[in-house]
């Protein structure tokens, strides 16, 4: 599985992991930011972005892309950061393979299994014939009975691409996603503790991470820490920038 991604700066390297129908175009801000004291690189999970597609899609699969990436680059050991689905893909190579991961920040996304709230949003995706459109704001408009946000319809909107005869496609692998979404939902695998430094970073706007999940993410990360972002949502890191990042170097550079 040979991963796309974009990479900036020099020094340590840090490795940005997006959520689900997100690609590294997500982070690029970040990286831009952190590439003044590190060597960051920006990747997309297989099934999205420019990664090839594969059928199986699960966080052990996803781990160890992010692990072949490592080799590939002669990274030893990285600073890991995710968001949402990536936030759960660094949790579990960090508890695979402990030695790879010096630093773990994870925005907006705990331990524990999360509700199917973004199946109808797959089907309806799904259920769209491209062929019968030619412009973005034609699906939009077909998106919008089942995703009702219009923020979540232009994220959602940034998947499209178009062949050499200018036709509309999905880049993600929505059939593969589909098919194991609920293992993308669910809960971290059981494993011993990873006692690796980590920062847990929730929007207050967001119920992804509840009031009393530190002590269950301490239970896997007893070296975990939860800060709160008060102006942001799920997408802390699009959403409250400046913050975000001050947070972030703080922690990278203790």
């Amino acid at each position: 599985m040979k991963l796309h991604f974009h990479d900036c700066g020099s020094g340590e390297p840090v490795i940005l992991l997006h959520g689900l129908l997100g690609s590294h175009h997500n982070w690029l801000p970040q990286a831009e930011k952190l590439s003044s004291k590190f060597h960051v690189f920006a990747l997309d999970h297989r099934n999205h972005g420019q990664s090839p597609h594969a059928d199986e899609f699960n966080y052990d699969a996803l781990a160890m892309d992010v692990l072949e990436f490592m080799h590939e680059q002669n990274i030893s050991r990285a600073h890991v950061i995710g968001h949402s689905m990536g936030g759960k893909v660094a949790m579990r190579l960090s508890q695979l393979h402990p030695e790879k991961v010096e630093q773990m920040v994870v925005a907006d996304m705990s331990v524990h299994s999360y509700p199917p709230r973004y199946a109808a949003m797959l089907d309806a995706m799904l259920a769209l014939d491209l062929s019968r459109f030619t412009q973005r704001n034609e699906i939009d408009a077909a998106l919008e009975p089942v995703v009702a946000s219009k923020t979540m319809r232009q994220f959602l909107l940034k998947n499209l691409g178009r062949d050499a005869t200018g036709k509309l496609f999905w880049k993600p692998n929505l059939a593969a996603i589909r098919a194991n979404y609920d293992r993308i939902r669910s809960a971290l695998p059981p494993a011993s503790a990873v006692a690796c430094p980590a920062l847990f970073i929730r929007g207050a706007k967001s119920d992804y991470i509840r009031a009393d999940d530190l002590d269950l993410i301490k239970a896997s990360f007893p070296n975990a820490e939860l800060a709160t972002i008060e102006e942001a949502g799920h997408w802390v890191h699009a959403e409250a920038p400046e913050k975000f990042k001050e947070l972030v170097s703080a922690f990278l550079e203790r």
